[in-house]
C-alpha cells in the first residue's frame, strides 16, 4: 500500500482513504458482474415465468452481519487516521499564532514576527494557535493531510510534524466571502539547522518582519499587506468591501455614529479609531459589523506606520 509520507499525519488518512475506496470499488465491480449475470441468465427469452424466492433466514444474515463488518472495519481506519489530528499536541511543539481572516492568513512567532506564510522546521511538532477574526474559515494543507474549521470567537488547535523540507499549498476550504478563492498561502518546510538559522536573524527584526532602513510608509504598506487589509480596502480610489485609503488622511468624512450623521476629520486619532474600534463610526455609505478590532494585533509602532503609509497616499 503506497502512501505519502510527507507529515505524521498524512499515513493514517491515506490508509483510510485507500481501503474505503477498495471496497467502494469492489461493490462497484461486483455488483455490476452480478447484475450483467443476471441480465443474461434470467432474461424473459430464457426464463419466461418469473420463479418467486421466499425469505431465507441464512442470506438475511450473511447480507447484514458482512456489510456491518466492512463499515466497521470502514470506521476503525477511519478514527486511526482521524484520531492524531484530535489529540493534545505535544509539550514541545513548537507554537506560532494563526489569525485568519476575510481573506487572508496571518502567522505570528514567538519572537514577535509576523509571516503570511507559515515557515517551519522538518522533523519538529508545530502546533498552529487558531482564531478568525471575522466568519467560519478552515486550514488545509493538502501535502500534509490537514484540514480543521477555524470558528469565530473560539480557539483552536491544529498540530503536525512535517517530514520533508519544501514548499506546500496551503488553502481555505470554508467557503468565506467575496475572494474565498484568492486565500492562499503556502508552507515552507526547512531543515532543522535552516530553520534556526531563520529564526535567530528574525529576532533582529522588528514586529513586522522588515529591516529598519526602510521608509515608515513602506514598512507600514507591508504590515497592511501582510494583514490582508486591502482585500477590502483599496489604494487607488476602487470602492471594495471598505473605503478606500487614496487621498482620505486630512479630509472630512461623513460616517455614522450612534445612528447619527457626522462629519469627522480623517486625522491620526481617526485612523487609529477605525483600525482598534472600526464599529464606532462607519463611513457613510458602507455596512457595519464587516470588521473586527485589530486591537490585540497590531503593537503602538505598527500603528504609526500603517498612519503614515495612508498619509502617503495623499
Amino acid at each position: 500500500m503506497i502512501t505519502s509520507n510527507l507529515s505524521n499525519l498524512a499515513r493514517g488518512v491515506d490508509t483510510a482513504f485507500i481501503v474505503i475506496l477498495s471496497v467502494i470499488f469492489f461493490f462497484l465491480i461486483g455488483l455490476t458482474v452480478v447484475l450483467i449475470i443476471f441480465i443474461l441468465r434470467y432474461r424473459e427469452s430464457k426464463n419466461p415465468v418469473a420463479s418467486q424466492i421466499h425469505g431465507n433466514n441464512k442470506l438475511e444474515i450473511i447480507w447484514t452481519v458482512i456489510p456491518l463488518l466492512i463499515v466497521m472495519a470502514m470506521f476503525y481506519f477511519g478514527w486511526t487516521g482521524w484520531k492524531p489530528m484530535d489529540s493534545a499536541p505535544p509539550d514541545d511543539a513548537f507554537e506560532i499564532e494563526t489569525t485568519a481572516r476575510m481573506w487572508k492568513w496571518s502567522f505570528k512567532y514567538p519572537n514577535g514576527k509576523r509571516l503570511d506564510t507559515l515557515v517551519i522546521p522538518a522533523g519538529k511538532p508545530v502546533s498552529l494557535n487558531m482564531n478568525s477574526l471575522d466568519v467560519i474559515h478552515s486550514i488545509y494543507i493538502p501535502a500534509f493531510r490537514l484540514k480543521k474549521d477555524i470558528n469565530p470567537g473560539s480557539e483552536r488547535n491544529a498540530w503536525f510534524i512535517a517530514n520533508t523540507p519544501g514548499i506546500y499549498d496551503l488553502f481555505c476550504t470554508e467557503y468565506c466571502g467575496l475572494e474565498h478563492s484568492s486565500m492562499i498561502s503556502s508552507v515552507k518546510v526547512l531543515s532543522a539547522d535552516e530553520f534556526e538559522s531563520w529564526y535567530a536573524d528574525s529576532v533582529s527584526e522588528t514586529h513586522i518582519a522588515v529591516k529598519t532602513e526602510v521608509s515608515a510608509s513602506s514598512r507600514g504598506k507591508q504590515i497592511v499587506q501582510q494583514l490582508g487589509c486591502n482585500a477590502c480596502h483599496s489604494a487607488d480610489g476602487t470602492k471594495i468591501v471598505g473605503p478606500s485609503y487614496l487621498g482620505v488622511f486630512g479630509h472630512e468624512v461623513t460616517v455614522i455614529r450612534d445612528g447619527k450623521t457626522v462629519t469627522v476629520t480623517a486625522d491620526e486619532d481617526y485612523i487609529r479609531r477605525s483600525i482598534l474600534d472600526p464599529n464606532f463610526e462607519i463611513v457613510e455609505g458602507y455596512n457595519k459589523g464587516l470588521m473586527l478590532s485589530y486591537e490585540d494585533l497590531l503593537s503602538d509602532e505598527e500603528l504609526d506606520l500603517i498612519v503614515e503609509y495612508i498619509k502617503s497616499l495623499n
